[in-house]
């Protein structure tokens, strides 16, 4: 890599020197800096903010970056960059990582000319792994692009900038070229824009340069992204037809990760200069690596999992959720109140702004405001001290238990230090699950938790939908709040109920109840959820 040698005197933060330009996009710059403190090295990442930003612009935009920072360095420990600050200063948005030993995507490029396919497939498997984990954890990235993606020195992959997504000037100022035609139009973004941008690499890996040129103005760039036909590929071989599926102008029609997974495999097995076990993979944990080989039925549970991680802001009366529930609190006794589950199933027209992905009928029945449904009235349960059959008690260390179906066990755990826990129930071969969250950082109204903090973040998701409204009520003599919505998990339609109570002192727990929509009234799935309620205590201790 080739330094710029540009120094300046004045510091970011009161504490770090920036000392080289590694890497510049529109409207971003990569510096090597060193913290005057400790004399450490790290990379300062410099975007401009909106010239009258709302005073909680930069407030959120830090807490966002560093959730998700850590929320993605769980899942994928090594291939996402470690961010240790985030400052706004003078207009700008810096954040701070490690130093990665690597060189940037677009400098390789630069520097070396195009990569053969069998090389870029192998890139673009890797890339695939972090936003797998990430699509299932219910975030988008939205800012991909060469610059975002580091190749380390040693090899393997690191991808930077999660959580920049909205803090810029413009959807996706900081490599227009990049940018999905749905961010060119300035609609709310999913999973798919990330696809189109791994298209975009994969097709400047092959071809040295993007898909759609960077002109003199991003607005331009944007407009060409958005109308002008994709330039055919001539050097991408057999990754041709992936690449031109994966920046297809309509985000319904672009290929599905495991289609693209599938394929970039196949570029790698059937290449005789690729020895087999040589595509580095980031680690990912637990059911993110199963989800990644099993079949459709894992993967779909693990979708359904699907959502992020719950993490705190560093303002204390922001609720931390990358997708948390509102808490769900626990119990007092068995004899405490049962409240009623029934929700009005009248679903939320699609948001103008999205990408397309709620239009259009469903493969499964979409509620309408007609139709009335309802969760398992308590009721008609058996008594609260009894279980019923094919039920057991499930006792967890994290200080809750609740009644599992037979050969139910938890497939996931996910921490955040003390701040927050998710623990996912499932069986192998069943698409439903249920995932307790213990969060010592919710907000006082858990109807607000849902409405402002989870549902911005299911939006993101496929085919979100929101059933009814957010509805108050008590829990065990807490106060609770529920949310039902619809989403999509690898083409499935799946239904969601979430319950999440407050404990006070800032703590809470919440409950969410996932199963295919097709499914949802079917007596073994009432019932389920009805036990689930019934049976959930927060431990004494």
């Amino acid at each position: 890599m080739v330094k710029a040698h540009v120094f300046t005197h004045e510091l970011v933060a009161g504490r770090y020197r920036l000392v080289d330009v590694v890497h510049q996009e529109t409207n971003r710059i990569c510096w090597y800096g060193k913290d005057v403190n400790v004399g450490r090295a790290y990379l300062l990442t410099q975007i401009a903010l909106p010239d009258d930003p709302d005073t909680e612009t930069a407030p959120r935009a830090t807490a966002r970056i560093i959730r998700m920072s850590e929320t993605m360095g769980l899942m994928c420990p090594g291939a996402v960059a470690t961010v240790v600050d985030a400052v706004e200063q003078d207009g700008m948005l810096w954040t701070v990582t490690e130093w990665i030993d690597g060189t940037p995507l677009g400098e390789l490029v630069a520097q070396q000319g195009t990569f053969n396919y069998v090389r870029a497939a192998r890139i673009g498997l890797e890339l695939l792994d972090v936003l797998e984990a990430a699509h299932g954890e219910g975030i988008t990235h939205g800012e991909l692009s060469p610059g975002q993606v580091y190749v380390q020195d040693r090899g393997g992959i690191v991808v930077t900038g999660f959580g920049l997504a909205g803090a810029t000037l413009a959807p996706r100022l900081s490599a227009p070229s990049y940018a999905s035609p749905e961010q060119a139009r300035d609609e709310r973004i999913g999973p798919a824009a990330d696809l189109w941008a791994l298209g975009a690499i994969l097709y400047t890996m092959v071809e040295g340069r993007p898909p759609f040129r960077d002109r003199d103005r991003p607005e331009a760039t944007l407009k060409g992204v958005d109308r002008l036909p994709l330039r055919t590929p001539v050097h991408a071989g057999p990754l041709t037809t992936t690449v031109q599926g994966l920046l297809r102008k309509n985000s319904r029609e672009r290929l599905t990760r495991p289609v693209v997974r599938e394929a970039l495999t196949r570029v790698l097995t059937e290449d005789p200069d690729t020895l087999s076990g040589t595509v580095a993979r980031p680690r990912l944990r637990g059911v993110y690596t199963a989800a990644c080989h099993a079949g459709p039925g894992w993967s779909r549970r693990t979708m359904a999992i699907g959502t992020a991680l719950a993490v705190v802001t560093v303002a204390a009366a922001v609720l931390a959720a990358t997708d948390q529930l509102p808490g769900t609190g626990t119990s007092a006794t068995d004899a405490a109140p049962q409240p009623s589950v029934s929700a009005t199933a009248s679903a939320t027209p699609p948001d103008s702004r999205t990408d397309g992905r709620n239009a259009g009928p469903s493969a499964s029945p979409t509620p309408t405001a007609s139709r009335t449904t309802s969760a398992p009235s308590p009721s008609s349960s058996p008594s609260a001290g009894a279980l019923p059959p094919g039920f057991h008690r499930y006792t967890a260390p994290e200080g809750f238990s609740v009644a599992l179906p037979k050969g139910w066990k938890r497939v996931h755990t996910s921490r955040v230090g003390d701040l927050s826990t998710r623990v996912t129930f499932g069986a192998d071969g069943d698409p439903r699950t249920l995932a307790v969250t213990y969060s010592t950082v919710v907000g006082s109204d858990p109807v607000a938790v849902w409405r402002d903090d989870v549902q911005p973040q299911l939006e993101k998701d496929d085919g979100f939908q929101r059933i009814g409204e957010i509805k108050a009520t008590t829990y065990q003599g807490h106060k609770a709040a529920d949310m039902e919505w619809l989403s999509e998990a690898d083409g499935t339609r799946v239904r969601t109920f979430g319950r999440g109570f407050l404990l006070g002192g800032g703590r809470g727990f919440s409950l969410r109840w996932t199963t295919p929509a097709t499914d949802w009234n079917d007596s073994a799935n009432r019932l389920a959820l009805d036990t689930f309620l019934r049976t959930f205590r927060v431990s004494s201790g």
